[in-house]
């Protein structure tokens, strides 16, 4: 995900965090790109469902996504991608969004058989290498996109990985000093890293430690809090919150098909002991989750941890226990992501 965001896919933003209404840097990426950028926000995924139910947006093109099971409201996601008018899917993975999807493009593994670059969430920036060519028809995701616009009559220019990464190093600040040989030689670099003498930044914001403030000071403002939309009330009267496991991943589409030890079973809901007391439910029993939108069973766990009111799931065994047909899709205004750690529910001993 940080490498998405370094690349530029936030909606206001070009690759590098650049602000897309900043006539000087779209200039750039213009005379780069011999093309018109249109100084005008795109949609995060939660505007994407809106505009899909308000019929403004009807074909999409996912690529490493399965928003079929992991947004929150999951029949109401569901419902809207199967109402597309077309929809392509791009993926390791036959997953339920590909599923419903009227093109599926097979695409080669970031792990030993694409080259490239990956970003983790310290900012660091690594290589990865080609060991070996991806199975079938499958294809490295720069041939899919680069294959593709040839097609649709544009020329992109070299689909070579380094080729790629050296035009988003002279538009990018941050990443200009990173050419492939230092990554190799020293195994990473930290961005902001402007020059090739510049060694990488090990701390994003340690200018604030500075004595004097060099530069202007940490933006800081007041944000009134605002209660969970999904209200708790004698019907519904325990707040559950969704969150990962250690070893698990998003949907469970990469980590859901191997053993482990913490998998412990799969899905469940975990309480309170008191609260499945209360309630009914027994530790190692099954249990039906009720939100306003929807309801699963699950296993129940009792876990000495959660205080009385608090119930907690993740969704990474969405094929076992669909967690986000409970979960609320009302959405912060900032950020644009859903409350998935605030949903009302109750629970009934099956």
């Amino acid at each position: 995900m940080q490498g998405g965001g370094d690349m530029g896919a936030i909606p206001n933003r070009l690759p590098g965090f650049q602000l897309l209404t900043d006539d000087a840097v779209r200039a750039r990426f213009e005379a780069a790109w011999n093309a018109p950028v249109q100084p005008k926000d795109g949609l995060h995924l939660t505007g994407m469902f809106e505009a899909m139910e308000h019929g403004t947006l009807s074909a999409v093109y996912v690529i490493g996504e399965n928003p079929a099971q992991g947004e929150a409201d999951q029949q109401r996601a569901i419902r809207l991608l199967e109402g597309l008018d077309h929809l392509v899917v791009q993926d390791l993975f036959l997953t339920k969004t590909a599923q419903l999807a009227d093109v599926v493009l097979p695409a080669a593994s970031t792990l030993g058989e694409a080259e490239g670059t990956v970003t983790s969430s310290e900012r660091r920036v690594q290589r990865v290498r080609k060991a070996f060519d991806p199975p079938g028809e499958a294809r490295d995701d720069i041939e899919i996109v680069y294959e593709l616009a040839r097609r649709l009559g544009h020329d992109l220019g070299s689909p070579r990985a380094e080729d790629v990464w050296d035009e988003l190093r002279s538009l990018s600040p941050m990443h200009g000093g990173m050419r492939y040989d230092r990554l190799e030689a020293e195994g990473g670099i930290q961005w902001p890293c402007p020059d090739e003498t510049h060694p990488g930044t090990l701390f994003l914001h340690a200018r604030l430690w500075e004595e004097p403030v060099v530069e202007h000071p940490a933006p800081f403002n007041v944000v009134e809090h605002s209660p969970p939309v999904d209200l708790l009330d004698d019907d519904f009267p325990l707040r559950l919150t969704t969150g990962r496991r250690l070893e698990s991943y998003n949907t469970g589409v990469q980590s859901g098909g191997y053993a482990s030890p913490l998998h412990r079973g799969g899905e469940a809901i975990l309480l309170a002991p008191e609260d499945g007391a209360r309630y009914g439910v027994i530790d190692g029993g099954r249990a039906r989750v009720v939100s306003r939108r929807g309801s699963v069973e699950a296993p129940v766990r009792y876990d000495n941890t959660l205080r009385p009111g608090l119930a907690f799931m993740n969704l990474h065994f969405p094929d076992e226990v669909a967690t986000n047909v409970l979960t609320i899709d009302a959405t912060d205004p900032k950020s644009g992501t859903a409350e998935f750690k605030a949903t009302a529910i109750r629970v009934e001993a099956v």
